[in-house]
């Protein structure tokens, strides 16, 4: 197998049989990955199956025990999340990291903060920070009325994209987005999606982790399934189906064995219901017997 490889297919990210040790525990066990521009890679998988340690080491958080870490065919070692940032590789967690009684344009250049003046006399750049907030956002879909109105009068699904607009701004490359859509209803996870799309058009790489393949499956490229710390595979949408991802994140044999229980127990509740109409009918004659003999006359 050759070794050499084009640009055009070095991915923008890659990980190559990583794992994750804290102490005897082993939270990640060989898992591989890679991430294009311009597609979306779901990485799947329940509660516990360790989704949030992938995240932490691919966004600089934790280094791994094993294994490596390549971003456009370069092994890297990350000691903090600023050096992700530094080639392209920006995270957008469940709590934005913003702060909702601040303006929108504060909470975009938030840590990054635009200045004029100089020395004693720097001080924040509104008018900068107001354009450009209102430009970014623009691009993908969001008029607001007022880049001061506090971010914490935002839906979710419009705090989201603020936080995707902020990452695509500062230059990522690729976006980690981590379960955009797990605190939002069906209009709002919607409008996420489609902005999760956009971010692909304009060829960017997300990896879009997720519990949830309903939301995954319609917006995913291709989908990694992971469960407890290791991975299933990596399918493309046109070798899964739906179901098929549903059935192997919740484990098929276990819902088959719940199946058969639940079969199990509907066919005991039918006996069991069965036998108490039948304990029920025979009361009701004793009962009639009962009120025939009290009013009898004692002349019979």
């Amino acid at each position: 197998m050759s070794t050499e490889i084009t640009t055009e297919t070095v991915p923008l990210l890659q990980v190559q049989d990583v794992s994750k040790y804290f102490g005897s525990v082993i939270a990640l066990k060989g898992i591989s990955m890679t991430l294009h521009a311009g597609e979306v890679m779901c990485l799947l998988g329940d509660n516990g199956a360790g989704k949030s340690t992938l995240i932490k080491i691919l966004s600089g958080v934790h280094q791994p025990s094993e294994g490596h870490y390549l971003i456009e065919g370069k092994e890297v070692n990350f000691s903090s999340p600023r050096d992700a940032l530094s080639v392209g590789i920006a995270t957008v967690y469940q709590d934005l990291a913003m702060i909702p009684l601040m303006g929108i344009s504060r909470n975009f250049f938030l840590g990054s903060e635009p200045t004029k003046g100089w020395g004693p006399f720097r001080r924040f750049n509104v008018n900068f920070a107001d354009r450009v907030t209102r430009e970014e956002l623009a691009r993908i879909g969001i008029q607001v009325r007022d880049t001061a109105q506090p971010v914490g009068t935002l839906s979710g699904g419009e705090r989201q994209s603020v936080a995707i607009a902020r990452a695509v701004y500062f230059g990522a490359k690729a976006l980690i987005l981590d379960e955009p859509t797990a605190a939002l209803g069906v209009k709002e996870a919607g409008i996420v999606l489609r902005y999760i799309a956009q971010a692909r058009a304009r060829n960017l790489g997300v990896i879009f982790i997720t519990h949830n393949p309903h939301h995954a499956y319609p917006i995913g490229d291709r989908f990694t399934l992971l469960n407890r710390g290791r991975s299933l595979g990596t399918f493309a949408k046109s070798e899964i189906s739906r179901e098929e991802l549903t059935s192997m994140m919740a484990g098929g044999e276990e819902l088959e064995t719940l199946s058969h229980e639940l079969a199990e127990f509907a066919r005991t509740d039918q006996v069991a219901g069965a036998k108490l109409a039948e304990a029920a009918h025979e009361l009701e004659e004793e009962v009639v017997e009962f009120h025939e003999a009290e009013h009898k006359s004692p002349s019979d």
